[in-house]
C-alpha cells in the first residue's frame, strides 16, 4: 500500500523552455480546446507576464497554478492565479491548500495587495474551495467570442 506524505511535495516555477509540459494537467481542466491551439495559447503565454507554478511528487508534475501579475485601479499590485488543477489521483489530499498557501506567501514578499482568479460557473467544487480560502464574489466574468465561430474554446 501506498502511504502518502507531504515529505515529497515541492514547489517550483516551470520554466519557460519546458513550459508545454503543463498541458496534460490542463487538459483535465480545459477539455474543449483542442491540443494544437491549447499548445498555442500556452507558448503565447509564456511570453506574456505569467509564471505557471509546478507541484511536484518528488520529480513528478502533479499539480499547476498558472499566475498573471498585474496592477489594478480597484484593488492595486495583484497575482491571478489561473488553470489551477491538482492531477485527479492526488485530489483530496489537501494539495490544492498548500499550494495556495505558497502562492500567498509568495506574493506577500514580492509586494503584492491582493489576488483574484475566475473559476468556471460549473465547477463549484472550486467555489467551495475558493469561499474556504477567504475569497469573496465581487463580480461576473464576461466573454464575448469575436472568432466568426462565435465558440468558446
Amino acid at each position: 500500500m501506498y502511504l502518502y506524505t507531504m515529505d515529497t511535495i515541492r514547489f517550483k516555477f516551470i520554466v519557460k523552455e519546458d513550459i508545454l509540459q503543463i498541458l496534460p494537467l490542463l487538459q483535465q481542466l480545459n477539455t474543449k480546446t483542442p491540443y494544437d491551439i491549447l499548445k498555442q495559447r500556452v507558448l503565447e503565454m509564456a511570453e506574456q507576464s505569467y509564471q505557471c507554478l509546478g507541484m511536484y511528487d518528488d520529480k513528478e508534475l502533479i499539480g499547476i497554478c498558472g499566475l498573471w501579475t498585474l496592477t489594478r485601479h480597484y484593488i492595486g499590485k495583484t497575482i491571478e492565479p489561473d488553470h489551477v488543477v491538482i492531477d485527479a489521483s492526488y485530489r483530496g489530499k489537501n494539495l490544492g491548500k498548500k499550494m495556495f498557501q505558497w502562492v500567498y506567501d509568495y506574493a506577500q514578499q514580492h509586494g503584492y495587495e491582493a489576488t483574484e482568479l475566475n473559476a468556471y460557473t460549473g465547477n463549484r467544487k472550486s467555489h467551495k474551495f475558493y469561499l474556504n480560502e477567504g475569497y469573496d464574489i465581487y463580480g461576473y466574468h464576461f466573454i464575448k467570442v469575436l472568432r466568426k465561430d462565435g465558440e468558446f474554446y
